[in-house]
């Protein structure tokens, strides 16, 4: 239990509020509803960005120094309320304390690194003649969108960025994972103007609203890339701004010069953290046919080592599925193998009479390249192992797909290690390492992975303008002295 367990509200204008429906959420864990949350209603929608656009007028205008103070001040709450938000993250995403506690940190880090960035005017030219100079100039109320995945540590993604700009923002949580951000709305109140920063809470109707809205300037949306295109048609009406940060089928190349026994751990996690309910999870592992047999033998003894169960209780190392249709989602694809023949290592059945949404880490042995479980995102504790043994055709093959997130390479020859990798088409490329992150490092994805970034001045100028202003100095104007010549 937490200080947090009552009532929650929407923050709209710097003031709390409630709506006439509620939505129910649910532990992952128990299957069990233990919150209601407003749902809006499309007037209280407008109301947010009524407010939303009051404010921009002045915080626009407000110095770099005092952006700076609300991006540490909202630092200093996640840090001020930190045990109560790892409790309440736990028991509405599902994933446990150390995920949990990862993400929470992470946040008041995220705004305090951020809070350093700014994007001083690019002096283009100064001459004798003219001077040119380009300015970031803020876009307005951004609109952001976040998934049920990492709910609080995605909002500060952008909701960082967007305020350091100088723009005001508007949050959509999750319905399935609306509490804590709920919260971060209520608590931040405190420290910020009215109407720069609000969270307001409802379904897929909400979603439509926003990505359609004319008062709304820009789009941050991070989901399901199927999603993202809906986003990107409804947004088109009035040309919003984007940022989107979509699905990925990372693929992770193994090389023949590991250590089986050494590399395991690492891929385990690289596909299963959070449950694999991650964008960047490793989606296909590829292993070289040499030591296909040990890596994949050495997976299947880690994977019995790690606790499953409900996240709030120690030593649980994965949790459950965060809610009901992407159980049945995953549910899907074991099916799929199932009925195709494919041989599962280790995992392979749910339990359906579990108490919460659990699902066995299962590994799938050498399946087609073209079945469903290799080209789609389960966004679950399955993976596919293949084996592959010419550089070129594995390349190939992990390149060949819609997405283009991440990926990683693993050996110990190095120089093959970063020829591989560069070869990768996607956003991040990871060398003997996985989900390194920074907010000092630009993270997108390329090709039905998203457009735009987020983190890093790139990710910081994603919320600006570019404002060019030309100055011709030897032009004059002035009438000069005028009257008849003598």
């Amino acid at each position: 239990m937490t200080k947090f367990d009552t009532e929650y509200w929407m923050t709209i204008d710097g003031r709390s509020e409630s709506a006439a429906q509620t939505l129910p959420v649910f532990n992952p864990a128990t299957r069990s509803e233990f919150a209601r949350v407003p749902d809006a209603t499309r007037p209280q929608l407008d109301q947010a960005v009524a407010a939303a656009r009051r404010a921009f007028n002045s915080w626009s205008v407000s110095t770099l120094e005092t952006r700076r103070r609300a991006l540490n001040a909202i630092a200093d709450i996640v840090e001020a309320n930190v045990e109560d938000l790892i409790a309440l993250l736990t028991r509405e995403q599902g994933k446990p304390r150390d995920g949990a506690e990862w993400e929470v940190r992470g946040s008041s880090v995220w705004c305090r690194e951020i809070a350093k960035q700014s994007l001083p005017d690019e002096i283009v030219e100064d001459t004798p003649d003219r001077r040119v100079i380009t300015r970031f100039s803020p876009l307005g109320v951004v609109g952001g969108i976040v998934p049920w995945n990492f709910p609080i540590l995605i909002a500060i993604w952008k909701i960082a960025p967007a305020l350091m700009a100088g723009n005001t923002i508007i949050i959509k949580p999750s319905p399935f994972t609306p509490l804590c951000t709920l919260k971060l709305g209520q608590l931040c109140a405190q420290a910020l103007p009215p109407g720069v920063f609000s969270v307001v809470c409802g379904g897929d109707e909400l979603g439509k609203w926003m990505t359609a809205h004319e008062g709304i300037d820009k789009i941050a949306f991070t989901g399901h890339t199927d999603t993202g295109k809906h986003v990107m048609r409804s947004a088109a009406g009035t040309l919003k701004r984007l940022t989107l940060e979509l699905g990925g089928n990372d693929p992770a190349i193994v090389l023949p010069d590991v250590d089986p026994r050494k590399v395991a751990p690492q891929l385990f996690w690289g596909a299963f953290a959070n449950n694999a309910q991650f964008c960047n999870a490793t989606k296909r592992l590829y292993v070289h046919e040499d030591i296909y047999d040990e890596v994949l033998k050495e997976l299947v003894a880690f994977s019995q080592s790690v606790v499953v169960g409900d996240g709030a209780a120690a030593p649980t190392q994965l949790g459950p599925i965060q809610n009901a249709p992407q159980y049945e989602k995953v549910s899907e694809y074991f099916d799929d193998c199932r009925r195709n023949g494919y041989r599962f290592a280790v995992g392979g059945q749910i339990d359906k009479n579990a108490k919460g949404w659990f699902v066995p880490v299962t590994l799938v042995d050498n399946p087609p390249e073209d079945s469903r479980i290799v080209t789609e995102e389960p966004f679950g504790p399955i993976l596919p192992v293949l084996k592959w043994r010419d550089e070129a055709d594995v390349i190939r093959r992990a390149n060949d797909t819609r997405y283009g997130l991440g990926a990683s390479v693993w050996g110990e020859d190095q120089a093959a290690v970063e020829r591989i990798g560069a070869q990768l088409q996607a956003g991040t490329v990871w060398l003997n390492e996985i989900h390194q992150y920074s907010p000092h490092q630009a993270f997108g994805g390329h090709k039905e992975s998203g457009i735009g970034c987020e983190d890093s001045l790139h990710g910081l100028m994603e919320y600006t303008n570019w404002h060019t202003i030309t100055l011709n100095k030897k032009v004059g104007f002035g009438r000069g002295r005028v009257g008849r010549a003598a």
